[in-house]
This record gives structure tokens, C-alpha cells and sequence, in this order.
């Protein structure tokens, strides 16, 4: 499905779309795992559990190694100081991603990122990369009191673009943005790679699956 040819604006999201971030993750559930002298978890259970806010990402690894939930508090607390030194060390940048970015804005779409990942760890992380020159709107999954696939953290980045949501182009790489794309009205684009919480992302519905950004018919 082509996309509509009156679009102002991109919101694209960060984890498995614009950077490969799985050895983050894993490096610092696994240190927070054995601080706690807890097992290890594997990088198949992260990539399918990734992208729906740390919070939901640590208590379904205490729940994955069978600890106790009472762990909680101590456990994000942990996740949180050792994703603060890995953050980007064991990450890459998509191929096309750059490319991608700069064919948006050369469009002169207005650019944000909107991203589960808390605010505090995706701006360094974009910085980090190179990419957080694109973009003059960056929400984390902290910024508002619901996360995708809820509509709302789109609809309120739209009005923070000045852009209404028909003529706001989501991209991303999970259900959960397409989901959310589809409540708030935006056209939605979905990469091929990333992490669709263990699920195939041909099958979710989309107006357009591409395997690079590059690759994105502006």
C-alpha cells in the first residue's frame, strides 16, 4: 500500500528500528541477575520480551529465572544503574538507518522519536550514535503516564510536532507500534528486523513492511 503523498512529519521509534540494542540489554539484565545471584537469561528471551517498557522488561526476567516479584524494587534499581554504563557499548546502528533519516529530512518532514525506552537512556543513546541531530522531538516511555501500544504517547508527540496524526508517518518494528499507530490515526511503516516480541512482523498489519529505511518510497 502506497504511503499518502501529503505527510509532514515522521515519528520513528529507537529500539530494534533505528539501533540493534540487544547486547545492551542482555549485558545489563545479566549484571543485574547476578547481583542478585540470580541465573542468566538468554539474548532469545530478551529479544522477545524487549519493547514494552523497562519496567514490564525486568519483571518478566525475575519472572523468566523464577525469582520472587517482592524483588522488584532492587532489581529495577540495578537494571537501571548497569543500562546507564552499557547503554550503546553493545549496539549498532541499522544499515540504512542513517540514509533513511536523511531522505525524511531532506523531504522536509518534521522528525521526532517516540520510544518506550526510558527518556534518560534514549538520548544519550541516540547522541551516542549520531542520530539525535535528526530529530527536534525525543520521547522516552517515561515522557507520559500510558507507553505504546497505547495511542496517546503518539497523539501527544503529533501535537508536539504541530502535525496532525493523519499526516504523521509511524515507523517502527513491533505490533506495538502499529497498534498504537492505528488508535491514534497515523499511517503506520514497519521494518523487517527488530524485535516483534518473538512473533512474525508480516503479520501484522501495516501500510508498508520494509526491510531498511533506505528503503521507504518518499
Amino acid at each position: 500500500m502506497p504511503l499518502p503523498t501529503d505527510l509532514l512529519a515522521a515519528i520513528v521509534d529507537l529500539d530494534g528500528t533505528m539501533v540493534d540494542t540487544l547486547g545492551d540489554f542482555v549485558v545489563a539484565l545479566n549484571a543485574m541477575l547476578a547481583e542478585l545471584t540470580l541465573p542468566a537469561v538468554t539474548p532469545a528471551f530478551v529479544e522477545r520480551t524487549v519493547g514494552k517498557g523497562s519496567e514490564h522488561l525486568v519483571r518478566s526476567t525475575l519472572a523468566q529465572v523464577g525469582a520472587d516479584a517482592a524483588l522488584f524494587a532492587a532489581a529495577f534499581a540495578g537494571y537501571q544503574k548497569h543500562y546507564q554504563t552499557t547503554n550503546g557499548l553493545h549496539s549498532a546502528v541499522y544499515p540504512g538507518v542513517v540514509a533513511g533519516l536523511e531522505r525524511l529530512r531532506a523531504r522536509g518532514l518534521k522528525l521526532a522519536c517516540l520510544t518506550n525506552k526510558p527518556g534518560a537512556f534514549a538520548r544519550p543513546l541516540l547522541v551516542a550514535k549520531g542520530l539525535g541531530r535528526f530529530f527536534s522531538v525525543v520521547h522516552g516511555g517515561d515522557a507520559f503516564e500510558r507507553k505504546k501500544p497505547d495511542p496517546l504517547p503518539l497523539l501527544k508527540t503529533c501535537a508536539a510536532l504541530g502535525v496532525a496524526p493523519s499526516r504523521t508517518l509511524m515507523i517502527g518494528d513491533s505490533r506495538n507500534d502499529a497498534q498504537a499507530a492505528r488508535s491514534a490515526g497515523c499511517p503506520v511503516a514497519l521494518v523487517s528486523y527488530g524485535y516483534n516480541h518473538g512473533e512474525p512482523v508480516h503479520a501484522v498489519l501495516a501500510d508498508l513492511l520494509v526491510d531498511r529505511l533506505d528503503a521507504l518510497p518518499l
